[in-house]
């Protein structure tokens, strides 16, 4: 299958992994040229979690298909009482191990969708019924991937780490002001953690979308301030913030990321589905994919340029049952 080749721009280093703070971190001091035992001892500040990887459900043949790419997924809960909430933000990381792009897609979080063993529901609920193996297991059901790597941080951590760099510069509409508390009307503003955190977290003036999009505006901005920053200054968020970072990506194997992070460059970023329809089932709000199984034939075209991708019989499936469920085709 022939590739198109694209001219890639030359990314910072913060924007190479996960988009996650604490990798970030830990790369921005290797490249102010921290020692080996420094970095190692920050990486052990990291939660690791053990997932029996057999419980994480695969479509047979899903594997084999996307050979050559590394599909990981970012988590990220909103939950002040820890990491058993529903995952507000899901992002799927698509690495092409061969030219090292790494595509983003945000997965909308009230899209309709089946979860194992819990029926039809959104898809954020997956993480509250079953944690990140259950989270996993319904994005690879309902999206043909293979996805058995994850990484999870809890919102709350945002609002902490915006204090830690004196907030974070941001664009404010009219229709955002009047839900961030403290803001009255449009304009450019410092705003502090619990203002950045309720700027991430606006819903019902937009799409899902636009709301995973001011959640990474928040975070761009905090990654502005931090390549800024001194060592010290920068050890001392470190501190804070890796021990609220839960993966089951091992030390290892980050550690073997971080050696070749400059070979990696962001690709596209996108929301999916890619059409959805706002439908009330039950008195409940639901994004229903118009229709899945198109969806995830063009995720497959985008992420790793299947031109002509087949779904499996089990998208098939899945996206008949919510036609006939919704009347959404």
């Amino acid at each position: 299958m022939e590739k198109k080749e694209k001219k890639e721009k030359k990314h910072s280093k913060l924007k190479v992994f996960f988009i996650i703070i604490a990798v970030i971190l830990i790369l921005l001091l290797i490249g102010v040229g921290i020692g080996y035992s420094f970095i190692n001892s920050k990486l052990n500040k990291i939660n690791y979690d053990k997932i029996d990887e057999n419980t994480i459900e695969v479509t047979e043949g899903v594997t084999e298909n996307l050979s050559g790419y590394r599909n990981i997924v970012l988590f990220g809960i909103d939950d002040a009482d820890g990491y058993t909430g529903r995952s507000d933000c899901i992002i799927i990381f698509s690495i092409n191990e061969q030219t090292k792009k790494v595509k983003m897609t945000s997965i909308y979080r009230d899209t309709y969708v089946e979860v194992p063993n819990h029926g039809y529901t959104k898809i954020n609920h997956a993480y509250a019924y079953g944690g990140a193996a259950l989270s996993m297991s319904t994005i690879n059901r309902n999206l043909d991937l293979n996805i058995k790597e994850y990484v999870t941080i809890n919102f709350q951590v945002v609002k902490d780490l915006v204090n830690e760099v004196g907030g974070v510069k941001i664009n404010v509409t009219s229709a955002e002001a009047s839900k961030i508390p403290g803001i009255t009307k449009a304009g450019t503003y410092n705003l502090t953690g619990e203002q950045a955190l309720a700027y991430g977290r606006i819903r019902k003036i937009d799409t899902d979308y636009q709301r995973t999009e001011r959640m990474r505006t928040v975070i761009d901005a905090v990654f502005s301030k931090i390549k800024k920053m001194s060592v010290a200054e920068m050890n001392k968020i470190a501190d804070k913030i890796l021990p609220e970072l839960h993966t089951n990506i091992t030390k290892s194997e980050i550690t073997e990321v971080m050696t070749d992070v400059a070979s990696y460059s962001i690709g596209e970023s996108t929301g999916w589905p890619y059409k959805v329809n706002g439908k009330m089932i039950n008195k409940v709000w639901y994004g229903v994919p118009q229709t899945l199984e198109e969806s995830v034939e063009k995720l497959h075209k985008d992420l790793f340029d299947e031109e002509n991708y087949q779904t499996t019989e089990t998208v098939r499936n899945i996206s008949n049952t919510i036609i006939n469920k919704t009347g959404v085709k």
